[in-house]
């Protein structure tokens, strides 16, 4: 496999677990992410076909290693019914949201190109998926939910919320995590903490390798 590509090489975000840069709760925190069942609990192996598939297309990670295991972790959320606390109310609750979006796209891919969702090709995919963020979609599978509004407030806030709260997606980024308890010192424009990571600079790659493997 191929390394994640980041602007921040040699860094892993998880040199800091044992270091002042966190503390014992994001620890925990941490290490709930890190071991989360890939197994589903809450999706159905239709469904899960589907929404891993739908994950590669959100946030496409072929190349990427480690990977951030997208279907899991909302399958985890899910399965925790563990929601923002708000939503908009147009759209059903969350875990209802969810499994009427994932059939209505298979009903939407099985009209047009005669298979589930899952099972079609990647350019089918992401124009069925560019159909369902402009509206275009409103098949009888859809039960009157609206596809641009599912896709805007549960696909795209919930799959990249989850990748972004991940600590692989941190390392690529060049994020330490919570600032707690150690904090930032060095608060003006273009400085950075020594435990923050280096960016890399074209042509200074293998400088920033060296001293974000020393980033703690």
């Amino acid at each position: 496999m191929n390394a994640r590509q980041t602007r921040y090489p040699g860094y892993d975000v998880l040199d800091k677990r044992s270091t002042p840069s966190w503390d014992e709760p994001t620890r925990a925190v941490i290490d709930e992410r890190l071991a989360t069942p890939q197994e589903p609990r809450f999706f159905n192996p239709v469904e899960w076909l589907a929404v891993n598939a739908l994950c590669a297309c959100i946030v496409p990670q072929a190349n990427a290693e480690p990977v951030v295991p997208l279907a899991a972790l909302l399958d985890a959320r899910l399965h925790a019914n563990s929601g923002d606390g708000y939503r908009d109310a147009r759209l059903p609750p969350q875990r209802d949201a969810w499994r009427t979006g994932l059939a209505a796209l298979d009903a939407e891919s099985r009209e047009r190109h005669g298979l589930p969702f899952a099972s079609i090709e990647r350019n089918a995919q992401v124009a069925l998926l560019e159909r369902m963020q402009r509206g275009e979609l409103s098949g009888a599978a859809w039960r009157g939910m609206p596809a641009k509004l599912f896709f805007a407030e549960r696909v795209l806030h919930d799959i990249c919320g989850l990748y972004y709260a991940h600590p692989h997606a941190w390392s690529e980024i060049g994020f330490g995590g919570p600032a707690n308890p150690r904090g930032y010192v060095r608060m003006y424009f273009d400085r950075r903490d020594p435990w923050e990571a280096v960016e890399a600079r074209p042509g200074s790659e293998a400088r920033a390798a060296r001293e974000n493997r020393r980033v703690r």
